[in-house]
């Protein structure tokens, strides 16, 4: 007797064995014919039954490869990203999530774009701009080597770059004259170290719908099913927010369920086909 997939028992003559007339070595070949037939039928109803309709995963790494976020009031380091802010006009903002960042010519610190890890710094800006035509872009900057700028007529001011720096940073409350509100300042001086990752604040809920879209249709590039494509900023994943080099670079694929691009080393995906 042997188990049926259905977990039933069936006899040699449920098999279709015939008892008389065949020899031995008959039957047997027979019996292990059907065994198998049977095991194979268990494995696929067994397949059948544990298979799931699910897209997404959550990892928790055991290394600290993933940046640790610091403060606005504490000191960048070397190599690392934040999250930072750029206040500009709303034609602007247009011009910059759809196109890039472009350096200012000049400035306090030189040649770059001014960024913030301080919100309420970016918020005041343009200066002379009505607060109806002020928009808050939220950004992601692979800071690179940094360098701190802390008194009026610096040595290294406007230089820094010069001397192997890639971001000049003005810490909170350092006493510059050209720093009245006391809130933090960096100049970075490579525009692709920055991208723009979401919109954190516009005059009024139609314009803060219209920028989340225009930024959303940036970062997932073709969009559904589209071409694949590299995410990096500075050396950095805009995905997943791990480092990268120039041989790997990571790529935006589809999910399979809901179609939004991702990264294959993104700490967690909840795919919206499968909620």
């Amino acid at each position: 007797m042997v188990g049926g997939a259905s977990g039933e028992l069936c006899t040699c003559e449920g098999l279709g064995i015939e008892k008389h007339g065949d020899t031995l070595s008959q039957r047997k070949g027979v019996m292990k014919a059907k065994v198998e037939l049977l095991r194979s039928n268990f494995a696929d109803a067994l397949l059948y039954r544990m298979s799931l309709t699910f897209f997404g995963w959550d990892v928790v790494y055991d290394d600290k490869s993933l940046v640790l976020e610091l403060g606005a009031e504490q000191e960048p380091q070397k190599g690392d990203s934040y999250t930072m802010y750029h206040g500009t006009n709303l034609q602007t903002a247009r011009l910059i999530i759809t196109n890039g960042f472009r350096q200012s010519p000049d400035g306090m610190l030189g040649p770059g774009v001014y960024v913030s890890r301080n919100q309420q710094k970016a918020e005041r800006y343009p200066l002379k701009s009505p607060p109806s035509n002020r928009v808050v872009l939220q950004l992601r900057v692979n800071a690179g080597r940094v360098k701190r700028i802390d008194k009026d007529n610096h040595p290294m001011q406007k230089s820094w770059n010069a001397a192997g720096y890639d971001t000049a940073w003005v810490p909170p409350n350092c006493g510059m004259q050209s720093v009245p509100s006391g809130l933090e300042e960096d100049c970075v001086f490579d525009p692709q170290r920055i991208v723009v990752t979401s919109i954190a604040k516009a005059p009024n809920p139609t314009i803060l719908a219209e920028l989340k879209q225009l930024v959303s249709q940036k970062r997932a590039g073709i969009g559904r099913g589209g071409d694949m494509q590299v995410a990096v900023a500075g050396g950095v994943c805009t995905l997943c927010k791990r480092k990268t080099t120039p041989d790997r670079t990571h790529t935006l694929l589809p999910c399979w369920g809901c179609g939004q691009n991702i990264c294959t080393l993104m700490t967690k995906h909840t795919c919206s086909a499968s909620a």
